[in-house]
């Protein structure tokens, strides 16, 4: 089977070149069309003067091998909380609009709903004891100081995954952190919701979120686990190309 090639994907974009001072004679070709210079990404040698120059100590460390696959993984939690941001921000919208006609809507609601009894004895639907109706009844009798409440919580809520969606998609330390202690406070509330009532959706979203935090603990070293952030730090150090080449020269 072939193996994604997840450093030429990265690539695809653009490669990261490098005229590292007493490196040039691993990181340079001469070729019939001029030189290249070898991305310290994917190692490829790119036709063309390098993108920077300067002291090796200096020189970029882009995410490469398992550190890159990682990042893949940070941006696609980012995606999804950037769509779940959204949902409840416009969810948040709808109250507050609600919030502003919710006598004029609550009025048409009752004087509307016996025009729907016919129809409802035919299917034999009873709409005095229907959960639905009583959802939206209890949603419109609902205190403009209750909406405004619920628009809050709401807005908090959108406001903190619109947060975790920057954070991660920036791969910055902080959105890691505040992705997996966010995602870790809500996960006994699902695990209520998977008791009181199995769907598939709630227990999708239970293990998503579950494995998330695993994830980012783990394999991004938070809290001091593994090794915490000085043995990330030497991860990245060590899939460095520069070092690579340091090390094969000794």
């Amino acid at each position: 089977a072939l193996a994604m090639d997840w450093e030429l994907l990265a690539c695809a974009r653009h490669h990261l070149t490098y005229a590292a001072a007493s490196y040039e004679d691993q990181l340079r070709v001469a070729t019939p069309v001029g030189e290249a210079w070898r991305c310290l990404r994917c190692g490829s040698f790119v036709p063309g003067p390098p993108l920077h120059s300067g002291p090796a100590e200096d020189a970029p460390v882009p995410l490469r091998g398992q550190l890159l696959r990682d990042a893949i993984v940070l941006r696609v939690l980012a995606v999804d909380r950037l769509v779940k941001a959204l949902i409840v921000l416009f969810a948040a919208y709808g109250v507050l609009r609600f919030r502003a006609h919710a006598d004029a809507l609550h009025r048409a609601f009752e004087q509307d709903l016996p025009l729907l009894e016919p129809l409802a004895q035919r299917l034999n639907f009873d709409l005095d004891h229907s959960s639905v109706v009583h959802a939206v009844r209890t949603a419109l009798e609902a205190r403009p100081s209750t909406l405004a409440w619920v628009a809050a919580g709401l807005l908090g809520y959108g406001a903190l995954q619109l947060a975790e969606a920057v954070g991660l998609w920036l791969l910055t330390r902080w959105g890691e952190y505040l992705t997996a202690v966010a995602t870790s406070v809500f996960i006994p509330l699902e695990i209520h919701e998977l008791i009181s009532r199995v769907t598939w959706v709630r227990l999708t979203a239970l293990v998503v979120n579950v494995a998330a935090v695993i994830f980012l603990v783990y394999r991004k070293r938070l809290f001091g686990v593994h090794g915490g952030r000085k043995a990330y730090e030497a991860e990245r150090r060590h899939e460095s190309l520069l070092q690579i080449i340091r090390f094969s020269r000794t």
